[in-house]
């Protein structure tokens, strides 16, 4: 049986033996599981922009735990979810196991080291640092299970439920199960299985004697009928379990081990005459790429949290999920599950060239078969699992052998799940070698390769030499031009070949271009910039060999700080930083989400709903008038305008502001205090007005065919301040998986938030409770997530409160010059 085994850990900076020996050791602090070893570290300005200027390091994790005798006749392992990075795992001092990709499961036995009817100690060693393009974390971020079975048992992860067959009257559901004995003796044993409903009715029941050779692991295979199914779809994510049990005698009495797997009942079909199929019905992916870490609370992946994640991601329009660049959590996927909630599930960031000068790929040639193996075996049971990516932007992919290489990757994932789509994420500017050197001579700033002319300077001359997102933001300059090239088609022509789904990252104008040349290749934009959604969603949604679009990315996240900053003709160039690549310390977040690292909701996610066709009301969104008077002097291609949802400038009257509205229909009228301001045409969901700010009431209407169509306002917040504190719910549970978000935010007496009204607020926390994390949207901050005291910005703010054990949580929240503000959490047992 499984068990939690994430409480009871301590963790501290790792020593080698011989700093100890000087008196060199550091005192472990407690810790519960999962746990980011390295957001509440210093930020370090010398540190790497890459990980938002954390420090990297090593780290020890060490837990006490007794081995009862009876343990000695079972099997009994620890399963790790993810470590991050480099993990060395000791039982009793002596090495046991290690797993050197921080994004792969991994299971450690434990029984050749256990000293039973004692107490053991487990060590775990992990590092991080010049590994990652991205805020990775450090530590054991993911859950970690202890496994304690029978000699005859169920393997972890064994049982495996397919529905080769479903139409109206019944599915057909097929469970295979990986069935071990580790005795010396043949041993026959009855194979139970029963599938519930989502109201917990048995719809279906069988069970299977199965002998078992002494020291062999067999498939057992039941066939299970289930009349009138729920099918699962992103509308209606009906879930069935299986009950698997092994027991020695016929009644069932006897058990041996039990095994309980959610699954869905639905069908897939791929073709690029109806593009992508659930159930017979064409579905458009409105998807999001989301990178690992949660905000506030780092790379620790607390279930909640990730639920959390997806709630808002589907609730602002997404039914699809990218997991970029690294498999997804069991958190996340069973969320997906839950919520319908479409998963691009992927594997590596890179293969065999480095992208950061100590990642994954010095061990990638080793280890790639199992890294594969692992992601499937653990998303094989998911409805939400359609698609498994072998790799973002692999620069070899456009070689001859680095596409056989692609191909060998793809077959092997299709060897261990045939049932669903295999993709890559491809990038022409990466992938085809000598492509940065041709631009010049594709646009033209040359003649041919052997001109002695002296040709103007381009755009792409430093490229070469520059890292992944200059080459990406230099490749937004030109590729409209460059993109009808026959050098792009013919360069990953044998990649796509190779893949179910072509993922196309950033290469949105050869959509057309390459259905002519291939009408057979089914395409997904698989990474993108939200500034062209307005034009490509239209077209997505008119073409069937067109499955959807995914953007770069739906939630904010650490690190590769600032690309998607907007940069002022006030800043000392070097502040400005290097356009889409890096932005001094103390920034924080790429700045490129839809959705703020909080959950705060950003202008961009009301334009994408609209475009999507989800909200039929306008939206508002402001520039900050401390800029207005500025000169953009950088927005690159992961930028959005520098604006906010808020007519509340107290100070700025008079201030001439630009106000951007997004709107589905033809016209859109501004309205300030009862005054029309004008009548505006939209273009790509979108128009701009210049506005002088006076407080009131700022209403935007829209208009289809003259008709007014929709309208929505903005009012100006006025008088007291307030606080305003609310949880996200007001219960919740004991343990390792649970958390409350509390949004703090300054308010007027009508709940209008006041975004200039900032300043820093303190949290007390009574009861069995602890802060988990505090924050704010602020970009630059350097205020630690772990603090009591967080700086609103944009008049808000986000406590995570993690519980400690049953009761009551009272929380109190102060700030200078306002009343405080109460909240109370009650906590249930697990």
């Amino acid at each position: 049986m499984r068990s939690s085994f994430n409480a009871g850990w301590a963790v501290r900076p790792k020593q080698n033996p011989f700093s100890e020996l000087t008196g060199a050791k550091s005192a472990p602090e407690p810790v519960t599981l999962p746990h980011d070893a390295m957001i509440g570290t210093q930020r370090d300005p010398s540190a790497s922009h890459d990980i938002a200027y954390f420090p990297g390091g090593v780290w020890e994790y060490s837990r006490r735990f007794e081995a009862p005798a009876e343990w000695r006749d079972r099997r009994v392992a620890l399963q790790f979810e993810g470590v991050y990075r480099d993990a060395m795992v000791y039982v009793n001092d002596d090495f046991a196991a290690s797993e050197p990709n921080g994004y792969a499961e991994f299971i450690v036995d434990l029984n050749p080291f256990l000293r039973y009817g004692e107490e053991n100690t487990i060590k775990v060693d992990c590092r991080a640092g010049e590994d990652s393009r991205w805020y990775s974390g450090a530590g054991i971020y993911r859950p970690v299970h202890l496994w304690v079975q029978n000699p005859v048992h169920l393997a972890i992860d064994g049982v495996w439920i397919t529905t080769p067959e479903i139409d109206d009257q019944g599915a057909v559901v097929e469970v295979a199960a990986e069935v071990q004995n580790d005795t010396a003796h043949t041993m026959t044993v009855r194979m139970a299985c029963e599938v519930r409903d989502a109201a917990g009715e048995t719809v279906a029941r069988g069970d299977i004697p199965v002998t078992l050779r002494p020291h062999t692991t067999v498939i057992a295979r039941q066939r299970l009928a289930v009349s009138n199914p729920a099918r699962w779809s992103t509308d209606q994510p009906d879930l069935y379990s299986c009950t698997t049990t092994l027991a020695e005698t016929d009644d069932g009495s006897a058990e041996l081990d039990r095994d309980v797997t959610a699954f869905g009942i639905r069908s897939l079909q791929l073709d690029p005459a109806h593009g992508l199929r659930i159930n017979g019905e064409t579905v458009k992916l409105r998807g999001a790429c989301v990178h690992h870490d949660n905000g506030p609370i780092g790379a620790a992946t607390i279930s909640r949290a990730e639920e959390r994640r997806v709630e808002l991601l589907k609730a602002a329009g997404f039914n699809a999920l990218r997991s970029a660049h690294n498999p997804m959590s069991r958190a996340m996927l069973d969320a997906c599950d839950r919520l319908g909630v479409i998963v691009m599930d992927e594997t590596w960031d890179m293969w065999t060239e480095n992208k950061v000068n100590h990642d994954f790929a010095l061990r990638f040639e080793e280890r790639w078969r199992s890294d594969v193996a692992t992601l499937v075996r653990k998303d094989r049971n998911h409805p939400s699992v359609v698609l498994y990516s072998t790799g973002n932007e692999i620069p070899e992919v456009g070689s001859p052998l680095g596409a056989a290489r692609a191909r060998d990757i793809a077959e092997h994932v299709r060897s261990l799940d045939p049932h669903r789509y295999v993709t890559t994420g491809v990038q022409p500017m990466l992938a085809i070698r000598g492509l940065i050197a041709k631009i010049p001579e594709i646009l033209g700033f040359v003649e041919s390769p052997d001109s002695t002319e002296e040709v103007e300077p381009s755009p792409t001359e430093e490229a070469e030499s520059q890292g992944v997102n200059t080459q990406m933001a230099m490749w937004a300059m030109v590729k409209d031009q460059v993109m009808r090239d026959p050098i792009i088609a013919e360069g990953i022509e044998e990649v796509s070949a190779s893949l179910d789904v072509v993922g196309y990252n950033y290469v949105s104008n050869r959509y057309l271009l390459d259905h002519e040349l291939y009408p057979n290749r089914v395409i997904v934009g698989s990474e993108t910039n939200v500034t062209d959604l307005g034009r490509d969603w239209p077209v997505i949604c008119a073409h069937p060999h067109l499955i959807g679009d995914f953007t770069w990315t739906g939630w904010d996240y650490l690190g590769e700080v600032g690309i998607g900053r907007v940069g002022y003709d006030d800043e000392d160039p070097v502040d400005r930083g290097v356009p889409g690549v890096v932005a001094p310390f103390p920034w924080l977040v790429a700045h490129t989400g839809d959705i703020h690292t909080t959950g705060v909701r950003r202008p961009a996610s009301y334009y994408r709903e609209i475009v999507f066709g989800l909200r039929r009301e306008p939206f508002i969104a402001v520039q900050r008038p401390e800029n207005a008077h500025k000169q953009v002097a950088y927005s690159g291609p992961w930028s959005w305008s520098d604006t906010v949802d808020s007519w509340s400038w107290d100070g700025y009257e008079g201030t001439t502001v630009d106000v951007e509205v997004y709107s589905a229909d033809d016209e859109v009228e501004l309205v300030l205090n009862g005054k029309s301001l004008g009548r505006q045409p939209t273009d790509e969901f979108h128009t701009k007005f210049a506005v002088a700010y006076e407080p009131g009431e700022l209403v935007a209407i829209a208009y289809s065919n003259g008709e007014e169509a929709a309208r929505t306002a903005l009012r100006t917040a006025s008088g007291p301040l307030h606080l305003a504190v609310e949880a996200d719910r007001p219960e919740i549970t004991a343990g390792d998986a649970d958390l409350a978000y509390v949004s703090v935010r300054l308010t007027d007496a009508d709940g209008i938030m006041n975004p200039v009204a900032n300043r820093p607020i303190a949290v007390t926390v009574e009861g069995p409770g602890v802060v988990q994390g505090f924050a704010s949207a602020d970009h630059q901050s350097t205020e630690p997530f772990g603090s009591n005291i967080c700086t609103t910005y944009d008049g808000q703010a986000l406590a995570v409160i993690r519980p400690t054990g049953p009761g009551t949580i009272n929380l109190t929240f102060t700030a200078d010059g306002l009343d405080p503000a109460a909240c109370r959490l009650t906590v249930s047992e697990g």
